[in-house]
C-alpha cells in the first residue's frame, strides 16, 4: 500500500489559501496573537506528554482495531480529544473541526501535529465538513469524529458519523481512551488531560454498519446504536482499569 498524502494538505488545501486573508480580517488582535502562538504550545506540550504515555489497547468481541495508516469511521467522546490527538498522530487522521474561533485554534494545533481538519459542526458547516470527511476517505485517511461535540450534552451521539457512513458505505467504528493518571477538567465535557508518564487504556467497541437507503427513523436507530457502542468502549475502558469483566453486549 503506498503511503498516503498528508491530509493538512489534501482536505480544502488551496480554499483554505484562499481565504486566508479574509479568514484574518476577521480576528482581533487579541486572537491574530492567540493563533500565532497558542497552536504552537499546545503542539509541543502535546507531543512532550504524548512521548511519555504506554497505551493497552482492549477490544470488545467483534470489534475492529485501526491498523496504521487504515482508513474508516471512527468516533470518540469529546472528553478524550487530547488523549486521541497523542494516540493517532501516525494514522495521519483527518478530524471535524468547527468554524469558530476555537475551532481554528484547533485546527492551527491539528496541523502541526500531522493531522488534516474539515472545517463544520451539528451547528454550522455541517454539509461542508461531511464532504471534506468523505474526501479524505477517499483518499485513504481516517475520519474521526466527536461524536458528542463541539458543545454537547455530554455522551450523546450527533447524526454526522451516521451521515458520513451512509454516504461512503464504512461502518461507523466507535473508541474511548482512558489515562490511569489524570487531570479532569471543570467543562462540559469533563476533559481529560493525561499526567505524563500514565498507562492509556484504549477501547475499541463494534462497528455500527449504515444502509445507504437507509430512511430517517433507521438513521435514528443507528445514532442511538453508535451512542451505545461508545457507552460500551467508555465503559470497557474503565472496567479494564479496575480489574472488573468487560461487558460485551
Amino acid at each position: 500500500m503506498g503511503k498516503a498524502s498528508s491530509p493538512s494538505r489534501s482536505i480544502n488545501s488551496s480554499k483554505r489559501r484562499s481565504q486566508g486573508r479574509s479568514k484574518e480580517r476577521r480576528w482581533s488582535w487579541g486572537q491574530r496573537i492567540a493563533l500565532a502562538v497558542v497552536p504552537n504550545l499546545v503542539a509541543l506540550i502535546l507531543r512532550a506528554i504524548g512521548s511519555t504515555l504506554r497505551y493497552e489497547v482492549i477490544c470488545e468481541p467483534g470489534a475492529d482495531v485501526l491498523p496504521p495508516p487504515g482508513t474508516g469511521i471512527y468516533c470518540m467522546w469529546h472528553r478524550t480529544v487530547l488523549l486521541a490527538t497523542c494516540y493517532f498522530r501516525e494514522y495521519r487522521a483527518v478530524v471535524m473541526i468547527s468554524q469558530s474561533f476555537d475551532g481554528e485554534l484547533i485546527t492551527r494545533a491539528a496541523e502541526k501535529l500531522g493531522y488534516g481538519a474539515a472545517r463544520g459542526s451539528s451547528s454550522r458547516g455541517g454539509h461542508e465538513g461531511l464532504r471534506g470527511m468523505k474526501q479524505a476517505l477517499e483518499e485513504g485517511h481516517p475520519a474521526i469524529f466527536t461524536a458528542d461535540g463541539p458543545r454537547g450534552p455530554i455522551y450523546r451521539t450527533k447524526m454526522g458519523p451516521i451521515k458520513l457512513a451512509q454516504m461512503t458505505g464504512y461502518p461507523a467504528a466507535s473508541f474511548y481512551l482512558l489515562p490511569e493518571r489524570a487531570w479532569q477538567a471543570n467543562s462540559w465535557d469533563r476533559l481529560l488531560v493525561p499526567k505524563p508518564f500514565s498507562r492509556v487504556i484504549v477501547s475499541f467497541a463494534r462497528s455500527v454498519p449504515v444502509d445507504a437507503s437507509a430512511d430517517a427513523t433507521e438513521l435514528e436507530d443507528r445514532r442511538l446504536e453508535l451512542e451505545a457502542a461508545l457507552e460500551r468502549a467508555r465503559l470497557n475502558a474503565e472496567a479494564h482499569l479496575a480489574g472488573e469483566p468487560q461487558s460485551g453486549k
